[in-house]
Parts: C-alpha cells; structure tokens; sequence
C-alpha cells in the first residue's frame, strides 16, 4: 500500500525539497502550500526528477481557520495520512525593542500556532490507523537564542516544547514526533535580519552591522538544503522508531553541547566577543 505524506510549506526551501524527496522514496505527497501561484517551480522539479504523479498540489493556509477546515474535509478522502511534516514557517527578524507585540503574534501564528492546527487536524487518522509520523521543521534557533531573531527563536523554542509533550503523549498510540533541526542553509532565514529596518539613530545599528558581517563571512560555509530534506526522507522511510531530535548542519551539534554543558555567562562572554560588542 502507497503512503501517504503531507508536507506544509512545500513552495520554496525545504518543504519544497522534502516533497520531492518524499516522493521519490515511494510517498504519494499532498504538498500544501499558502500561495498556488508558487506551485511552479516545484511542479518542475518533481518532472524533471520523473515525480510529478506522486505530487498533489493543495491550497492550504495554515494561520486561517476556513482552511484548516476544507483541509479535514480533503484527508477524510486519503486512504492513510502516514506522515505530517510540518515546514511551513517564516523568520521575522528585528530586534525585541523595535518590533511590535503584533508581530511577535504574527510570527507564532505561522511558527506555532499554525503547527499545533494541522497536526490536530491529521490526529484523528493517525489514531484510527494506530500508526503515523510527525516531523516538525525546527532550527538550532529552537535550542539557541541569536539577536535579532528574538520573535523567530522564540516560535521555535515554544515549538521544541510542544513537540516533546506531544512525543509523549502520541507515543503509547503508535504515532511517532520528531524534530529536525538545521542550522545555516543556502535557503535560510538571515535575509530577515539584512532585511530589517532600524528606527533612527537606533542604539542596535551597530549589532545589526556586527551580525551581519558575520552571516557575510560565513556563507560560504552553509550547507545544501538537500542533505536536510534526504534526511526527512530517512526519517519517514526508516521502520525503527526515530529518536526526538535530529540537530543537522555545520558546527549545530558543537553548538548544542556548548549550551548543554558551559555556563550562560560563559556562552554570553563568547557570543558577545564574536560580534565585538
């Protein structure tokens, strides 16, 4: 029996990726994404990686209630929903001071709370079936503040949180949740950060300058956002049951032990140093 994969997100960046790589593993894919006018390109590389029958194009906005509801009527007529990768997310840069609690509502509206609406809306058919899988799209940013990400790091700690409750309470029901997360990718989110407008004479202007001297520096080193959607795929396809978090990407692993294990003053001293401040 083919399986079933729902990707949201699936327009650009890793969801993109993840669909195609789902689907030439042997998944039938609903990608899902907010903007149809987007499908192009994903259309294109499903066709040239000989995918596009395994691919099912689905309008779905994952902040609007109208369309968490049409999407329950649409899963009702799946045969199986076997696995939700829950991708869809934006990163809103800024620093604390200078953004409203508008848009730190905004970014958890996407981030967070629009996770927390799909996976309730495919919960009841992973039960039913007494089997499933749930991958959430988190980042090291789910396990390491950064300055002027607060609202971005913040969705993705309240994020990790959630997925270790749920994991629990999902496990003795024979459905699995996993976290995957990447650190800097050529898809990533640091043009929120370039992108960002300052006030005048703004007391972060120079921060902002320091941060974005490092991000330049170290873009050469960024990984292939294929090897993250190859290894969702291996996640999916692997029979044995996987383990809560799958950090992937440069120096992400170096990163988690250093705030395991080295006191906060410690990693404040070192982060503060890098960016000369």
């Amino acid at each position: 029996m083919v399986k079933t994969a729902i990707v949201t997100g699936s327009s650009s960046g890793f969801g993109e990726l993840i669909a195609i790589e789902l689907a030439k593993t042997g998944f039938q894919v609903i990608a899902t994404m907010r903007n149809l006018n987007k499908k192009e390109h994903l259309l294109k590389l499903a066709e040239a990686e000989e995918v596009k029958d395994k691919i099912t194009i689905y309008q779905l906005d994952v902040t609007r209630h109208e369309t968490i509801e049409k999407f329950k009527e649409y899963i009702q007529c799946l045969d199986s929903v076997d696995l939700l990768v829950n991708n869809a997310g934006y990163a809103q840069g800024g620093f604390s001071e200078e953004l409203s609690v508008g848009e730190y509502r905004t970014q958890f509206e996407t981030n967070f709370f629009g996770v927390i609406a799909v996976t309730n809306a495919i919960l009841p058919y992973m039960r039913k079936q007494g089997s499933g899988r749930i991958i959430n799209m988190s980042s090291i940013s789910g396990r390491f503040g950064f300055p002027g990400l607060s609202a971005y790091v913040s969705s993705k700690h309240a994020l990790e949180g959630y997925s270790e409750s749920l994991r629990l309470e999902l496990k003795p029901l024979g459905i699995d949740v996993v976290l995957i997360e990447p650190g800097s990718y050529k898809t990533n989110i640091w043009q929120s950060i370039e992108n960002v407008s300052l006030s005048n004479e703004s007391p972060y202007e120079l921060m902002k300058d320091s941060i974005l001297k490092i991000l330049t520096t170290g873009q050469d080193s960024y990984g292939n956002p294929h090897d993250v959607a190859r290894l969702a795929a291996q996640i999916a396809s692997n029979e044995n049951t996987p383990t809560l978090r799958y950090p992937i990407g440069k120096g992400v692993k170096n990163m988690i032990q250093l705030k395991n294990f080295l006191p906060w003053k410690t990693i404040e001293r070192i982060l503060l140093k890098k960016l000369k401040i």
